[in-house]
């Protein structure tokens, strides 16, 4: 029997932990809104809930907490959103920290709300859901002035296991996403893009990757490499979990500006 955790499984149940019905539309469990410098200025929105546990996340400390989260359903939470981007003259809008694709319809209905506006509204997912839901990716790619980031956590099976703890072949459900996106319609490279965290990761292992994802689309070989960020609550993380040190990573007032 295959080792680890079906991150499939893992969002139904987390679903029913933080998405609920309220009269016909479904709320989402958040920890807060914000507005900071990446994509060169965005709106972003912390949600609770995540299909994976990766050793490496920043946001464990609320990922999983529900006592830290407020109810808030896809009005509202646009609403605030919108305010923060208006406000600050962004035109991206995001949701991060958990998977966004548990609650697929309140993610569905908030992307519509942003675009309506005239903004851009960025999907930052692990794509396990997309991957699995062919479905799931279409409604997502019909969406105009979506972009979605499909972000791999390793850029192998046996790392995504490691890092993550899932069953290894999940890791493939990642690449599927991509394929789903752009036979959905989504331009490779502009609309729908990989992500990665390599800061562990071989080089060997990278070309490898590459490979992949040259296999789907030769667009999709430019790729947002993720290092990991020394916030001081990873710094302790990752000696608990037995990660450190990092072979790339940066510390949070040396963040390059091609990672922002």
């Amino acid at each position: 029997m295959e080792k680890g955790y079906d991150p499939v499984e893992r969002a139904e149940r987390v679903k029913k932990i933080v998405c609920r019905q309220n009269k016909g539309v479904e709320e989402r469990l958040y920890y807060r809104f914000r507005g900071g410098k990446w994509y060169g200025g965005i709106a972003s929105a912390d949600v609770i809930g995540c299909n994976l546990s990766c050793k490496f996340c920043w946001a464990y400390y609320f990922r999983d907490d529900t006592s830290k989260g407020k109810w808030y359903s896809p009005y509202e939470a646009s609403s605030k959103l919108l305010f923060i981007a208006k406000k600050r003259g962004y035109k991206y809008v995001r949701l991060t920290g958990g998977e966004p694709t548990i609650c697929c319809s309140h993610l569905l209905d908030l992307a519509s709300d942003i675009v309506n506006e005239g903004l851009y509204f960025i999907v930052e997912t692990n794509g396990i859901l997309l991957g699995y839901d062919r479905t799931l990716a279409k409604r997502i790619a019909s969406i105009e002035r979506i972009i979605v980031r499909v972000s791999f956590k390793g850029v192998t099976p046996e790392e995504f296991h490691w890092l993550t703890g899932a069953k290894k072949d999940a890791w493939y459900l990642q690449l599927r996403a991509l394929k789903n996106l752009i036979d959905s319609g989504l331009e490779p490279g502009e609309q729908v893009y990989a992500a990665a965290m390599i800061g562990w990761s071989r080089d060997e292992d990278i070309k490898w990757f590459l490979e992949k994802l040259s296999e789907i689309d030769p667009a999709l070989i430019e790729v947002d490499w993720e290092y990991v960020i020394l916030y001081d609550h990873v710094v302790r993380m990752l000696k608990k979990m037995g990660l450190w040190p990092p072979k790339r990573a940066v510390t949070p007032d040396g963040i390059p500006k091609w990672m922002i």
